[in-house]
């Protein structure tokens, strides 16, 4: 256990919070009026690094699936994709559709909440006591017309920067994966960049994306309560190596980025309320890294150009992204 975690041991969600809250808090870092928190860290030359790193062009997409099968179970009404055809090849087929010379097509619409699946949790998403990223008081960035001054737009040309794969399901699971409720320590993190060699080494300006193979274990089993129940994840006690390693955003594989349950008893994800309002870190949820995880296995890379736009949403707190590494 790191001298990180025994500073919360013990103390109530409250002091634990708050603590950690003024420890690692970014406020003012990049000025009063900044919209962009830790994305501030991918530079021109960090974009450049990034792509040098393209060798062979293998592209993997880090998306799950959105569909109306799963994982979402309404919990805040948040529920699953509803896709539905406007116009079909029925329609085209038997002239119904008042276009001349036979012209036909299809169109499609769905309605959907914004992280029912692969996401960006947007710096609007998460207030600490009534205080939005960078000290701005809730109700002035989040109202009933949206996020009106950090809105997911504000990224939208932000998120290409050098990604770096950790397979801590790998190095710590069991066949690759973790068993829920197991708390990822900065230990946990370190030793998994050891294991993996230089390539994972983790700086300023990258995304981290961690693999605890627990998507895995939902695509061989079936969703269960994969959408809010226990899961594999990060510890509180991270929160400083999130801070000192000045990344620019953190995904996983799990629902809630963080282990669940958490760590203390009545807390509802506390490395949120640290990292997002207080930190200004972006994080993503529900991101599949398999595929990509069994390349960086054969060939030992475990670094890569990481594109990972959100939707250009005006005023949203969040955004579904296909992520793309290339190698």
């Amino acid at each position: 256990m790191s001298t990180e975690t025994h500073t919360w041991v013990g103390a109530s969600p409250e002091q634990a919070i708050a603590q950690a809250a003024e420890r690692y808090r970014n406020w003012g870092r990049w000025g009063e009026d900044d919209v962009l928190g830790t994305l501030n860290f991918i530079t021109e030359a960090k974009r450049v690094q990034a792509a040098s790193l393209v060798r062979s062009g293998t592209t993997f997409s880090l998306s799950q699936p959105f569909s109306s099968e799963g994982p979402q179970k309404g919990w805040r009404r948040r529920t699953n994709p509803v896709h539905t055809m406007t116009d079909t090849g029925v329609e085209a087929e038997h002239g119904m559709q008042g276009f001349p010379h036979g012209f036909g097509g299809a169109d499609d619409v769905i309605s959907m909440p914004l992280q029912c699946s692969t996401q960006w949790d947007g710096l609007g998403h998460i207030f600490d006591r009534g205080k939005a990223w960078n000290g701005r008081a809730a109700s002035s960035v989040v109202t009933s017309e949206g996020d009106q001054v950090t809105g997911i737009d504000t990224a939208a040309a932000q998120i290409l920067t050098r990604g770096v794969l950790l397979d801590v399901g790998r190095v710590f699971g069991t066949d690759g994966e973790l068993p829920d409720g197991f708390a990822i320590t900065e230990e946990h993190l370190e030793q998994t960049i050891a294991a993996q060699g230089t390539s994972s080494q983790v700086g300023s300006g990258d995304i981290v994306i961690i693999r605890t193979g627990q998507y895995t274990r939902a695509k061989r089993v079936g969703w269960q309560d994969y959408a809010g129940g226990a899961a594999p994840g990060l510890s509180f006690g991270t929160a400083g190596w999130l801070h000192r390693n000045e990344i620019a955003g953190v995904a996983t594989d799990t629902w809630g980025f963080e282990v669940r349950p958490n760590e203390f008893e009545g807390a509802f994800q506390p490395l949120h309320q640290v990292a997002i309002p207080n930190m200004g870190l972006f994080l993503g949820e529900m991101w599949d890294p398999d595929d990509l995880a069994l390349h960086c296995a054969g060939d030992g890379v475990y670094e890569f150009m990481l594109s990972a736009a959100p939707l250009k949403i005006v005023g949203a707190v969040g955004s579904p992204v296909n992520p793309l590494a290339i190698k």
